[in-house]
């Protein structure tokens, strides 16, 4: 049977309360039908046994009969209270030996429902400490209550480890499955973030693209609309024209506030959140920042261009950023300084790098009272900073304003502000990662991940005890029963001298003085094939120390404080003799 765990290995016990509630309340109907067939199967041998032939007139038989019904009742509470329902169980079977059938069943079951090992450990032990003692006061030898703790740990602490570590199993899987189940969640939201950083680079785009045309388009109308020699009407056009590109530039900066509405639109969160930066934006085919000033420049724009040598032989993104640190400051220049000259020099540094400065001069006309979106240069410094450079806008002295990007040659492999490059993993780490103590490279290291390495750990645990704690228990056990078995062998060793010496007649504390201290074990063939004289108190002792068998046995017989019979007996006759017979029977 299968029964659910509670969630976690960890999890405390149910309060006394809550169990007696479970106790008293109507199972399901499925664990209703499952119980009855289980006391079915357990209860069978017990009932084979009562009725082949039913012996009513027998205490025993009336004892098995209260044991079938304590045996249901233990079954019904177990899944409540399955450590006394286990020891219940124990204990019937001193009423009946067939109620051992129902020991590995309700010890699995025992293991599989129980949040805590102290009870039934605690159990275990007062069951094998309860039966030494008894067997010590009722006289028992070792050979016999020895293999009733063999027992006790095969049918009893075995299973209910198997039980335990098969809990612990469906607890990893349970674990495993909401901790995936948690990572597809994180996938969504990352494939949502994404979807936003996607939508806040096309926003980027539109404004350093369609935000610089339409600055050249109202510098074209304005240039045309101050022409001279030109008609009324094409100059209200051409007024109109200039309103309009300025009106699409503020529409045009509203539809990029709403699409950059996002707080993970800021490359810099990408990078320190450890995801890759958003692709570069698109730019005119083939367009150098040559070519950018000569359109800026045939728009009407006074922009020329110094060191334009110095774009060759940039890095492709070192070469994009640079473009786009022009194309915006020319922009601002055409919108927030109409008419003023505008200078774009490119210098070499000495490492290599490129400098890219453009200055404009102060507008003729005085600045124009225009709205500034105050994302063009934030955006610029961060695709700057992410290349490893810096990048300065400040106003100049004599009222004009200056752009200075400095970019080095090679990009870096990783951002300068997240420190360097991780080191290369050991093997050791590697082994860690294999076995699910450390989360492997690039995986968040998140409460979910450190609970299924702990559910693993608690496991193999697991699996290592259901192995390793039978087997110690029968080493020991075995251990002390071979070292017992040794003492009382070397200490009732009675010799053939002194056994001949002794006469029947002769007064028992004489006798006793030759007898050594104890009593050989190996009494069981004698005992069973030849009666002890009545009344008599007899005692059995061996001519040899060998520990690897005996083959003949003394047994000395007083009664009245005196020797009444000395007999020896070949234990290997004795043995043959009874098979023989129990074959003629």
């Amino acid at each position: 049977m299968n029964d659910s765990a509670a969630p976690g290995l960890t999890t405390p016990a149910p309060p006394l309360t809550s169990r007696a509630r479970a106790l008293v309340r109507r199972p399901s109907r499925a664990a209703l039908v499952k119980d009855v067939l289980l006391y079915g199967v357990l209860a069978f041998p017990i009932v084979a046994g009562m009725i082949s032939p039913p012996q009513p007139a027998r205490t025993s038989w009336w004892l098995q009969a209260a044991g079938l019904g304590v045996l249901a009742a233990a079954i019904a509470a177990g899944r409540a209270w399955p450590a006394p329902a286990l020891l219940t169980v124990i204990a019937l079977t001193l009423v009946h030996g067939n109620f051992v059938f129902a020991m590995p069943v309700l010890s699995y079951l025992a293991g599989l429902r129980s949040t805590r090992a102290q009870p039934l450990l605690w159990g275990f032990t007062g069951v094998f400490v309860g039966g030494a003692l008894l067997s010590a006061i009722r006289g028992t030898e070792v050979t016999a209550w020895f293999p009733s703790t063999v027992w006790l740990v095969l049918l009893g602490v075995l299973p209910w480890l198997v039980g335990r570590y098969w809990r612990q199993y469906q607890e990893l899987l349970r674990a495993g499955w909401e901790r995936a189940e948690r990572l597809e969640h994180q996938q969504r939201i990352v494939a949502e973030r994404e979807r936003l950083r996607e939508r806040a680079r096309i926003a980027q785009d539109m404004h350093d693209s369609l935000g610089h045309e339409l600055a050249l388009i109202a510098v074209r109308a304005g240039a045309l609309e101050v022409a001279p020699g030109l008609h009324d009407r094409h100059r209200a056009a051409a007024a109109e024209l200039r309103t309009g590109a300025a009106d699409a530039t503020d529409h045009l900066r509203e539809i990029i506030g709403l699409l950059r509405d996002d707080p993970a639109d800021d490359p810099a969160d990408a990078v320190a959140g450890g995801q890759a930066p958003a692709p570069p934006p698109a730019r005119p085919a083939r367009e150098g920042i040559p070519d950018l000033v000569d359109r800026a420049r045939a728009s009407g724009v006074p922009v020329r261009l110094t060191g334009g040598e110095a774009h060759a032989g940039l890095a492709p993104m070192a070469a994009l950023t640079a473009h786009r640190v022009v194309q915006e400051a020319i922009t601002n220049a055409a919108k927030h300084a109409p008419g003023a000259a505008v200078t774009v020099a490119l210098a070499r540094t000495g490492t290599g790098g490129t400098t890219v400065t453009i200055t404009n001069d102060p507008p003729p006309d005085g600045p124009p009272l225009l709205p500034s979106g105050g994302r063009g240069l934030t955006g610029l410094t961060d695709r700057v900073r992410l290349l490893g450079g810096t990048l300065h806008a400040a106003p100049t002295p004599d009222g004009g304003f200056r752009v200075t990007a400095d970019l080095p040659a090679d990009p870096p492999a990783h951002d300068p502000a997240t420190g360097p490059a991780q080191a290369r993993p050991t093997a050791r780490d590697a082994l860690r990662t294999a076995l699910g103590l450390t989360p492997a490279a690039g995986e968040w290291p998140s409460e979910s991940a450190r609970h299924l390495a702990r559910e693993r750990r608690q496991v193999r645990r697991g699996l290592i005890t259901a192995i390793a704690a039978p087997t110690a228990l029968m080493a020991i056990l075995g251990a002390i029963m071979a070292g017992y078995y040794v003492f009382v062998t070397l200490n009732s060793v009675l010799q053939p001298a002194d056994y001949g010496a002794l006469a029947v007649g002769d007064p028992q504390h004489r006798v006793e003085q030759t007898l050594p201290p104890m009593q050989t074990p190996d009494t069981g063939t004698v005992r069973a094939a030849v009666p002890e004289p009545a009344g008599a108190d007899c005692r059995y002792y061996r001519p040899d120390a060998n520990v690897l068998g005996v083959g003949r046995i003394y047994r000395l017989c007083f009664a009245g404080g005196r020797l009444i019979a000395k007999n020896t007996y070949d234990t290997h006759l004795l043995s043959a003799q009874r098979t023989h017979d129990q074959e003629d029977q």
